[in-house]
Parts: structure tokens; sequence; C-alpha cells
């Protein structure tokens, strides 16, 4: 192991991490967005509507994220009827398949976190709000959702640390990211940890910058975390 090993390592690692960055960003992207509609679903009047939410949560976070990968990469594709709907040009493809079993685990952990944001909103703070005055989109933008934010924020910011680490996942489905570039390196040289710890070493510092973001924006949403005369 040299220098210019180590340095072509992590050229060739850093080559690959907008595939990663990619993956990561849309999965995040599109898991929030269903995420928003199971929170909905389950805190609905509806008993059907709530069921299919218990159900949707309980299987995803009940079950491991690379079986899930797997159902949808190569599961899913075996069956007749999907090679020849709609959904095969997209179920065909490695990049969607990845992106759609991440967002579809991390939205089942983060309905949870929302709903449980929306709980913890004190009552009385609504009720002061209604005396006031305040309902409906107004009582939701001025209070419950700046709270809520508040509260969801710390447990948020893990899950988005968490899928940083789940994309690891999507060598397996043969996606050229940051992962399957440091296995085949290590193949080709033969050279075990290096590619292994540099990669990891990418990765730590993916996850500092996004626990620094998240850190700074919990003390812009809540002023009792900033620092006094700021």
């Amino acid at each position: 192991m040299t220098p210019d090993f180590i340095a072509q390592t992590f050229a060739r690692l850093i080559s690959a991490l907008p595939v990663t960055l990619e993956v990561w960003f849309l999965s995040i992207f599109f898991g929030g967005i269903i995420a928003v509609g199971v929170t909905w679903m389950r805190a609905s009047r509806s008993t059907a509507l709530a069921a299919v939410a218990r159900g949707y949560i309980f299987v995803f976070r009940g079950s491991p994220l690379l079986i899930q990968l797997f159902v949808i990469y190569y599961g899913l594709p075996s069956l007749p009827f999907v090679r020849h709907s709609f959904l095969w040009p997209f179920l065909r493809d490695a990049f969607f398949c990845a992106v759609l079993s991440l967002a579809l685990c991390t939205a089942a952990y983060t309905s949870e976190i929302f709903r449980g944001a929306l709980a913890a909103v004190p009552r009385d703070q609504v009720e002061a709000a209604r005396a006031c005055g305040m309902s409906g989109f107004l009582l939701l933008r001025r209070i419950i959702l700046p709270i809520a934010m508040r509260q969801a924020l710390p447990a948020y910011a893990t899950e988005v640390i968490s899928m940083t680490k789940a994309t690891a996942l999507v060598s397996l489905v043969t996606l050229w990211d940051m992962m399957n570039v440091a296995l085949k390196i290590r193949n080709d040289t033969l050279v075990t940890y290096t590619p292994l710890i540099i990669a990891g070493a990418i990765y730590f510092v993916l996850n500092l910058i996004i626990a620094r973001f998240f850190a700074w924006l919990e003390r812009r949403v809540s002023p009792h975390l900033r620092p006094r005369g700021h």
C-alpha cells in the first residue's frame, strides 16, 4: 500500500460519489413525500386508510431493507404480468429499484417520526390559538407545524444519517455507487482493507456534514438553543 495507491483509490471513490448522493437525495425526497401521505392516512378518521397505513409501516419497519431491495429488484421483474406492464421499463432499471426500495423504507420510519411529532404538540397551545381566532391552515402553519418540526428534527436527522449508510446496499443490485467501486478495487488489487477504510471515511465525513447541518437547523427553529446574544 503506497501513497499513490491511496490517492488513486480515493479519486476513484470520489468519482462514484455523485451516484451515492443522487440515490440518497432522491430516496430522502420521495420518502418524505410518501411519509406525509402515510402520516395523513394514519391520522385519518377512515378505518380502512388507517389500517393500510399501519400495515405499510409494520411491513417496511419489520423487514430488513436488504430483503426489500432484493424483492423489488429481483423478485418483481420475475413476475410475468410485471414484464408485460407499464412498470417493466422502470423495474428493470437498477437505479430506479434502488431509489424505490430506499424511499419506501425510509417513508415508513419517517411517517412514525412525523406522527410522534404531531402528537407531541401541546393541546393547550392549540386550544389557546383557537381561542385567539386561529383555525384551519393558519393554525397549522403558525402553531402546529413549527412545534412539530422542532420535535421531529432530532429523530429525523438520525433517519437521514441512517439512509446515508443504507445507500451502501445498492451496490448489491449492480449499481456503481461508491461502495461497489470500493469492492471492485478490493477484488482487483487484493488489498482488503484500504478501499473499505477510505470509503468508510468518506461516509463518515458525509454524515458529519449532515449532523452539523441538522444541528444548525435545530438551533434556527429552537430559539432556546441559540447562544445568548444571538
